[in-house]
């Protein structure tokens, strides 16, 4: 996809959340990396606000900590981390009062004199959801993110637990920012697999004419996690599969797949490509819900021979919780294109490896000239652990009678490029930076996903207990999601075919 040349401008990146995880896991290691690779302007300031009492130096210390054990380049150079540390304050301030904005500003302003111009802004809610409006009043009240052109907010999922909670925050924002500076952010899209899927549809002639309901017989997505709710207990029991991972990631590459091609390579043509497959997603009945929607808990197991709790024995869940960790759906596309043709996706935690895959099966050959079973041409796209593009397809084997066996030709990243491969927050921070959204959900776009799961919600919100299926931690999820893909498929590809 389209690569950034270096931002010009002065910019002040303010993440509010500074001490959290992510900051630490994520952010901190995505900045440093932009700054090594002179994506960043020469001129930043990257202001962290948190509730803990540390030291300039105590915090920077824990933030090398966290390149050194998250960042795909390891441990920082002394003199790059001195000079991009030079660079990091510590703020502490609570989201709920006025004063942090005050001090927040002052900053601000001191950062624009310096620079003896209005800067870029960057404000980013590392924040739990209960926060975010609290957040953005305090920035609207204070004029600190009042310019459309130089200032943005990156908002982290969940955006709303429903489709009532999305609007309304979305009205909140809006009200007070324009839709503009809003950056709804999905990790998954900054995937380089999951941005290449655009251009393997829409710049390869030989696929976009088998790209439809006369050549595909079925669709896979699978998003398999080998690791259990751990320290997340809180939230996700509140959660759960459906809307921590459908309603996002699973539905964003759903429609990466099945939409249009946009008329340009834009943010809004593509954005709107991608609110219209959600749009003509076929709407659950009850009946429907129970018939094409698996939900399932699991239990004690093993995994990587380590024994596993089950999820009513982890730390902070209900002990009569329903809450799912594994669902599996079948989804159908209302459209001439996709008339006919499901869309598998299914997502789950302590499954047996971490893999997330996207499967497409084309029908079988229209010809019946070979004696031998002919296996369907399959192309699979590897998102992680590996990044690789599969293509199964049949062809003799040497000797002297016709007999077939079906191969693999695969494209690698590791293979077919020697760049490397930038984490999904150095691709989504830097467009931030560059004003490009792209990559983000627009408004319209994550209400009309909520849309899409509000009846799965609404059927287990009116039958709490009715079929919540159980799975040992380190199985593949019940066989009822196995049952689920007949007589489209035998099984889930949760992983690219074994090389021979």
């Amino acid at each position: 996809m389209a690569k950034h040349s270096t931002i010009q401008q002065p910019a002040a990146i303010i993440i509010f959340g500074g001490t959290g995880d992510l900051t630490k896991r994520k952010l901190i290691p995505a900045f440093y990396n932009l700054f090594l690779s002179k994506h960043l302007p020469a001129n930043f300031a990257i202001y962290l606000i948190g509730r803990n009492e540390d030291t300039n130096e105590q915090f920077k210390h824990d933030l090398f900590d966290g390149i050194t054990s998250f960042s795909r380049t390891g441990k920082p150079d002394d003199n790059n981390w001195k000079i991009f540390s030079n660079n990091i304050f510590y703020q502490q301030g609570n989201f709920l009062e006025n004063s942090t904005f005050i001090t927040l500003k002052e900053h601000l302003d001191a950062f624009d004199k310096k620079n003896k111009q209005r800067c870029l802004r960057t404000f980013y809610f590392a924040i739990a959801p209960q926060f975010i409006e609290a957040t953005a009043e305090g920035l609207y009240k204070n004029k600190i993110c009042n310019q459309v052109k130089l200032d943005r907010i990156v908002v982290e999922k969940p955006f709303g637990t429903d489709l009532a909670s999305a609007k309304k925050l979305n009205a909140f924002l809006q009200k007070r920012f324009s839709e503009k500076q809003l950056y709804r952010i999905d990790h998954y899209l900054g995937k380089e697999t999951v941005q290449n899927i655009m251009a393997f549809r829409f710049a390869n002639t030989v696929f976009s004419p088998v790209w439809n309901n006369q050549y595909i017989d079925h669709v896979q997505i699978s998003l398999s996690e080998q690791v259990s709710v751990g320290k997340r207990g809180g939230y996700y029991d509140s959660s759960g599969a459906l809307r921590d991972m459908v309603q996002n990631h699973l539905l964003q590459l759903m429609c990466l797949v099945a939409m249009e091609c946009p008329q340009k390579y834009d943010a809004e043509c593509i954005r709107n490509a991608k609110v219209a497959v959600l749009k003509k997603i076929q709407p659950f009945s009850t009946a429907d819900v129970f018939k094409n929607i698996v939900r399932a808990q699991y239990t004690a197991g093993t995994i990587n021979n380590q024994p596993q709790l089950g999820y009513l024995e982890e730390e902070n869940i209900a002990p009569a919780s329903t809450t799912e960790t594994f669902i599996a759906g079948k989804f159908f596309v209302n459209n001439t294109r996709w008339k006919g043709v499901p869309f598998f996706l299914a997502t789950g935690k302590c499954l047996p490896k971490q893999a997330s895959v996207i499967m497409i099966q084309f029908k079988d050959a229209p010809h019946k000239i070979f004696k031998d079973d002919v296996v369907a041409n399959r192309l699979v796209i590897s998102i992680q652990p590996d990044q690789e593009i599969s293509l199964l397809f049949e062809s003799k084997i040497p000797g002297v009678q016709m007999h077939l066996k079906p191969v693999e030709m695969d494209f690698t990243y590791k293979e077919s490029y020697t760049e490397a491969t930038p984490e999904a927050y150095e691709t989504l921070l830097l467009d931030v930076l560059d004003g490009d959204a792209t990559l983000f959900m627009r408004s319209d776009q994550v209400e009309a996903a909520w849309k899409v799961v509000m009846p799965i919600i609404n059927a287990w919100k009116k039958f709490p207990k009715k079929n919540v299926l159980h799975y040992a931690a380190g199985t593949w999820g019940p066989e009822a999601a196995t049952k689920l893909l007949k007589p489209f498929a035998k099984k889930w590809v949760v992983l690219p075919v074994p090389k021979k």
